[in-house]
C-alpha cells in the first residue's frame, strides 16, 4: 500500500510558497460550496466526492456495467426482504478502531435519526450485528433497488463518534462537520465547506493504492471560471468543475486540456413551483413546458464538435431508465399548442411576473434563465431573473412561498437507479429540497413510484416507470430541458481512468472523482 511521507508533506508546504508550479504528488480540483463533510447529510456533488474518499461502503457500483460488486462486504445473501453481509475482517477506521457489524448498525440509525441528506433511502430499513462480521438488514417491505442504494451509506466509526457527542448533540453532528470517522482511502487535513478541503491519503487503507495516486488532495470551492482557466494555464489546478461556461471548457481543450466525461444518471430540470399562482395550474405550466427552445438550450450546452454536456431530452426520465421513452422522439418547442395551454390558463399572461432564479456558482444558469425569459415572453408572459447563492437557494426552497416560481437544479440518480433520482423529486414526502422545489403532491405519481421501488422484477418496474413518465408529462411539474453528461477540463499531469475508459466507469455521478484511482504524472 502507499505510504504517507511526513517528509514529503512537509517539503510540498514548504515549496508551494516558491513555486507556482506542482512540487509533489498534489491534485487541486474545485466544486460548488457548500462541501458537506457528515456523510449522513451529503447529498450534492461536492458531498459525494468527499463522502466517497472518506468514507466506504458495503458494495460499489460494478465499474463498465450494471449491479453492483463487494467492498466493505465480502458477501451477502437475499431472503425476501431480509439481507444478510459478511464484512471483511481487515478494515480499520482511520482512527485505529476495526470496522464492525455495529458501526454498520450506528451508522444507519445515525442517518435516519437526523433525517438528511438521502435519509429517505432507508426508511423502514432495520439493522442487526448477528455477530461482530455480519450484520442483517430487515425492510419493512420489499424494496427493489436496495443493495444499489447501500452505496449511499457510508460506515461511520461508532466508538470515535460517540466519544465526540454531547447530551445536546448525541450523534455528534458538530464533530463530523468537520473530521471525519471513515475507512476511506483519504483522511482530512483540513475543512472549510465554503473554501477548501484538504485530504491526505490514508496509510491504513484496506486495498492497494498506487504509488502515483496523489498525496494529497486540495477540493476548492465557488472558484471563477476566469480563476479556474488562469490557474489551469499556470498549472496551478488539474481538474476543473463541470460548472464552467461550455466556450471555456472548450477554449481549455483547445489550449491543450484533456476532457474528462460521467454521463447517464441524469438530467438538467427546469422546476415550476406548483404550489404558488400561476404555476399551481397545469394549463399554466403546459404552456411553458410547450414554448422553452428545447433545441436552443442544447446548442448552449455544445463543447466541440465530439463533445457535449446534453443530450435531446424525451420526457420526464433520462434515456436508458427503466421508463424512458426512446433517444428518437425527442422533446421539441411548439408555440402552437403553448398558445392553446395558456388559452385554458385561469390566469391572464399580462398579470404574470414568474420569478426565475438561477444558481450564482452555476454561470451556464443565467444564459438558461435569460433564454426562458424571451421563450415566455412570446406568450406576454413577463419575468424577472434572481441570482441565488447555492446555499441561500437551499434554504429558500424549504418552504413553498419562498421558493421561486422557477428554479434550475442538475439532478443526478444518486444510486444509479431511477429511484434515487425520481422519489426525492416527486413523492409527496419530499418535499421542500433543492431536489423538489415543485412541490408536487399527486395520488398517482405517488402509487408509481412506490410500484417501482417494490417491483420484483425488471419487467414490473418498467411498467412502473412508464406509468410514472407518462403522468409527469400530463402534470408538467418541470420543464425537461436535456439529459446530461458531466464535461471536465484538465490538466494531463491526471489520468483518470473512470472518467475517460468507458469500461472503467462506474456509471455514478462523483464516483469517478475516486482520488486512490487516479495517477498523477509528469507532463
Amino acid at each position: 500500500m502507499k505510504k504517507t511521507h511526513l517528509l514529503a508533506a512537509a517539503m510540498t508546504a514548504a515549496t508551494a510558497l516558491t513555486s507556482p508550479a506542482f512540487t509533489q504528488s498534489v491534485l487541486r480540483l474545485d466544486e460548488v460550496a457548500v462541501g458537506e463533510l457528515d456523510p449522513a447529510k451529503a447529498s450534492d456533488y461536492a458531498d459525494s466526492i468527499l463522502m466517497f474518499n472518506v468514507y466506504d461502503t458495503l458494495v460499489l457500483p460494478t465499474q463498465g456495467g450494471p449491479g453492483s460488486e463487494p467492498h466493505l462486504a465480502e458477501s451477502w445473501e437475499v431472503d425476501g426482504a431480509t439481507y444478510t453481509f459478511n464484512l471483511r475482517d481487515d478494515v480499520s477506521f482511520q482512527s485505529g478502531n476495526p470496522m464492525r457489524a455495529a458501526d454498520v448498525v450506528f451508522s444507519l440509525e445515525r442517518m435516519q435519526a437526523l433525517g438528511q441528506g438521502l435519509s429517505h433511502l432507508f426508511g423502514g430499513v432495520k439493522a442487526e450485528a448477528v455477530d461482530e462480521h455480519t450484520v442483517r438488514f430487515t425492510l419493512d417491505e420489499p424494496y427493489a433497488p436496495f443493495i444499489a442504494s447501500l452505496v449511499r451509506l457510508p460506515i461511520v466509526d461508532q466508538t470515535l463518534v460517540e466519544a465526540n457527542a454531547t447530551e445536546d448533540d448525541p450523534w455528534g453532528e458538530e464533530f463530523l462537520s468537520a473530521n471525519a470517522a471513515g475507512t476511506g482511502a483519504y483522511t482530512v487535513s483540513s475543512h472549510n465547506p465554503q473554501d477548501e478541503t484538504v485530504m491526505a491519503v490514508s496509510d491504513s487503507y484496506f486495498l492497494p493504492i498506487d504509488d502515483h495516486a496523489p498525496d494529497e488532495v486540495r477540493l476548492r470551492y465557488s472558484l471563477e471560471a476566469a480563476t479556474v482557466r488562469t490557474l489551469l494555464a499556470q498549472g496551478e489546478h488539474d481538474i476543473a468543475s463541470q460548472w464552467l461556461p461550455p466556450e471555456v471548457i472548450r477554449a481549455l481543450a483547445e489550449d491543450g486540456a484533456q476532457l474528462l466525461t460521467e454521463s447517464g444518471t441524469g438530467a438538467f430540470y427546469i422546476k415550476l413551483n406548483t404550489a404558488r399562482p400561476p404555476l399551481d395550474d397545469v394549463n399554466c405550466r403546459q404552456a411553458l413546458a410547450h414554448a422553452f427552445d428545447y433545441g436552443t438550450a442544447l446548442q448552449m450546452v455544445a463543447i466541440t464538435d465530439d463533445v457535449s454536456s446534453g443530450s435531446a431530452s424525451t420526457g420526464a426520465i433520462p434515456v436508458g431508465m427503466f421508463g424512458a421513452n426512446p433517444a428518437d422522439e425527442v422533446l421539441e418547442r411548439d408555440m402552437d399548442a403553448a398558445r392553446e395551454y395558456l388559452a385554458d390558463c385561469p390566469y391572464a399572461p399580462e398579470d404574470w411576473n414568474l420569478e426565475i432564479s438561477w444558481i450564482a456558482e452555476v454561470p451556464l444558469e443565467e444564459r438558461f434563465a435569460l433564454l426562458m425569459q424571451a421563450n415566455f415572453a412570446e406568450l406576454g408572459i413577463s419575468s424577472s431573473i434572481e441570482t441565488l447563492p447555492w446555499a441561500l437557494f437551499t434554504e429558500r426552497v424549504a418552504s413553498p412561498e419562498n421558493t421561486p416560481n422557477i428554479s434550475q437544479i442538475f439532478v443526478n440518480a444518486v444510486t444509479g437507479d431511477p429511484d434515487t433520482l425520481l422519489y426525492g423529486m416527486y413523492h409527496s414526502s419530499t418535499p421542500g429540497t433543492w431536489q423538489s422545489p415543485e412541490y408536487l403532491d399527486d395520488a398517482e405519481v405517488d402509487a408509481a413510484l412506490e410500484a417501482g421501488r417494490r417491483g420484483p422484477g425488471e419487467e414490473e418496474r418498467e411498467e412502473a416507470y412508464s406509468n410514472l413518465n407518462d403522468r409527469l408529462m400530463e402534470l408538467a411539474p418541470t420543464i425537461y430541458g436535456y439529459d446530461r453528461q458531466s464535461v471536465f477540463a484538465a490538466s494531463n499531469r491526471v489520468k483518470v481512468p473512470a472518467l475517460s475508459d468507458p469500461e472503467m466507469a462506474f456509471g455514478l455521478d462523483g464516483m469517478g472523482f475516486s482520488f486512490r484511482l487516479m495517477e498523477m504524472v509528469e507532463e
